[in-house]
Order: structure tokens, then C-alpha cells, then sequence
């Protein structure tokens, strides 16, 4: 996103500005879209890692909500429970605090550190935003398929799916698809190399200058976010390692890819020490057939600084092979 203030989002999360819901994962999302994700919080009430855990336990879930309407705002750990199972199974509270915020009967109104803390959606959420109405789910669908390309500039039906992780995407969206292409508010284009035709609003130009900036990108960015789709446009198969054993790491344990001008360049790993106010260049890899030059090296390095800065560092530091 660029550079913004530190602790923003939670400002604006209990200024009630923005609200956070599941879009492709977790995202904040405009307040004045609260409306249209009226449906997707109904198709959470079953919430799609845990199950049905309100309908399961109804009694913790008024006990949870009791807590919350009485304490205000409360993170996960400020309920009673031990986790013994590890990392990835939750204790019944902050199941049961995840599965009332997917359903809309709890709002985010901004993080301790890294935790959510859940509130009644009255309390943060605008009254115009709770009282708008559920929109029907062809006009849920076209409003979000021509969002998600209006965002990303052109996509496949599948790349559309992918962006909001449709349930049952393609079936759904592609009635919406023809009508919107049909009344001309977007257009379906072929693809020189054969495959799925892209779907851009009417007006997208389709002849640009070609970028140069260079840039490394998160992980989780859009450009990056769909593999199938990045593969496709670039030829880049993108991978996250983090959750790999270091030893079957191929590339490093955070790694960003680099896009310079209209390519995916190369991969770098990097590391952020706050304690020394540094941003550490632990390797560089080039695509194949990407050539290691002077102009390669200055865009890195610029990319690099701009991550630092970005990053509140004060300095870059590359070590051997970076």
C-alpha cells in the first residue's frame, strides 16, 4: 500500500470508517460496502474452518457476547482457557469470538499488538451501516464481480472467484458475467494465448505505456495473491515458505517477489532488525533468464531502500550473495 501511519487502521476501524470481514482472507473493507457483506456474514453463521460452533454451544456464545456487552472490547486471551493443543487449535472462546464475528454479531473495532479485539457491532458500526439493507445474491454478486475488476484492472472468471473466494464461484458468477458484459457494464476480451478471456470494465485502456517503477512486493499482494493467475501472466510461480522446515526452503524464509517494470524479476529474501534499525539483504535470486546487471542492482537497491523506509529502518545491509 505504500507508505501510511502507523496505528491508522485501528483508527479507523473504531471510527467507524472501515470494517474488517473475510473478502479473499481476512481485509478491511469501506463502511459504505457494510450492506453488501450483510450476505456473506449470513453464509458464515457455520463458520468455515470450525463448524457450526454457535449452533453447537449457544450457552457460550450468550456467555461470550455477555462478556463483551458488560467488559466492552476484549481480545481472545482475556477469556478463561488453556489452548493445549498447539498453535492451530484454538481454545472454545476464541472459536466461539471468530465464529460470532464471521456471522456479523461481533465487529473489530482495531487490534492489541497483533489480536483482534471484538466488539458489539453496534458500538462500532455506523447506525446507516447496520440498517442498510442485505442486498439479493444476483446484486451481491455483480456488485462484487465488478469491484474485484475494477480493482485489479482485468481478470479471468476464475481469477474473480479467487479474489473473493467464492463457494461454488464459477457457477454462481457466470450468469452475472454475461448480463454485466450484456448491458455493457464490463467486456469480455480473448486472450492471445488461448486460454480464459478477461473480463475489464468498458472504458480500460488497453494500450499503456509500459511501467518502470521496481518494486518488492508482499506476499499477499493482489498482483501476487491468485498463483494460477500470476503463472499465467507472468510465468512466475510464486511460493510462501514460511511454514517450511528450513532445510526445505528453496529460496528463504521470507521472501518478496520483484517487480521491475511490467516482470517479475527475481526473489529477495529479507529480514527485518528492529533492535538495529536495520533491514537485512539475506539473498537475491534472479528468474531464469533474467540477466544480472548494473540497472538490476540499482532498481533492487532502490527497492530495498524504499522497504526500509517503509519499515521505519534506517539502513539496508546486504549479506553475501544478497
Amino acid at each position: 500500500m505504500g507508505a501510511y501511519p502507523r496505528g491508522i487502521v485501528s483508527r479507523l476501524l473504531q471510527e467507524g470508517r472501515i470494517f474488517e470481514h473475510w473478502a479473499h482472507e481476512a481485509c478491511v473493507i469501506p463502511i459504505e460496502d457494510y450492506g453488501l457483506f450483510k450476505r456473506r456474514m449470513q453464509g458464515r453463521r457455520v463458520h468455515r474452518w470450525y463448524g457450526d460452533v454457535i449452533g453447537g454451544d449457544p450457552a457460550l456464545a450468550e456467555r461470550v457476547l455477555a462478556e463483551i456487552r458488560e467488559r466492552g472490547a476484549l481480545a481472545s486471551r482475556d477469556f478463561e482457557g488453556e489452548n493445549p493443543e498447539g498453535m492451530w487449535n484454538s481454545k472454545p472462546a476464541k472459536r466461539m469470538l471468530e465464529a460470532l464475528w464471521s456471522a456479523g454479531e461481533l465487529a473489530v473495532n482495531g487490534r492489541r499488538n497483533f489480536e483482534r479485539l471484538y466488539d458489539l457491532p453496534e458500538r462500532v458500526i455506523p447506525r446507516r451501516a447496520l440498517e442498510a439493507p442485505m442486498p439479493e445474491e444476483a446484486t451481491f454478486l455483480r456488485e462484487l464481480v465488478v469491484r474485484a475488476v475494477r480493482a485489479r484492472g482485468a481478470l479471468t472468471d476464475a481469477a474473480i472467484v479467487e479474489h473473493w473466494r467464492f463457494t461454488n464461484g464459477l457457477r454462481r458468477i457466470r450468469p452475472q458475467l454475461d448480463a454485466l458484459v450484456a448491458e455493457g457494464t464490463l467486456r469480455r476480451l480473448a486472450a492471445e494465448d488461448g486460454g480464459a478471456p478477461f473480463y475489464v470494465l468498458p472504458d480500460a485502456p488497453l494500450d499503456l505505456p509500459k511501467p518502470t517503477a521496481a518494486v518488492l512486493l508482499s506476499p499477499f499482494d493482489n498482483l501476487i495473491w491468485d498463483r494460477r493467475f500470476t503463472e499465467r501472466l507472468f510465468g512466475f510461480r510464486h511460493m510462501i515458505e514460511v511454514y517450511k522446515p528450513a532445510h526445505e526452503r528453496r529460496y528463504g524464509y521470507y521472501v518478496l517477489p520483484f517487480l521491475r517494470g511490467d516482470r517479475l524479476v527475481g526473489r529477495a529474501d529479507v529480514k527485518a532488525d528492529r533492535a538495529a534499525g536495520v533491514l537485512r539483504a539475506l539473498a537475491f535470486h534472479p528468474e531464469d533468464g533474467v540477466r544480472e546487471s548494473a540497472a538490476l542492482r540499482t532498481a533492487l537497491e532502490g527497492a530495498l531502500a524504499r522497504l526500509a523506509r517503509l519499515a521505519g529502518l534506517e539502513q539496508v545491509e546486504h549479506h553475501r550473495g544478497a
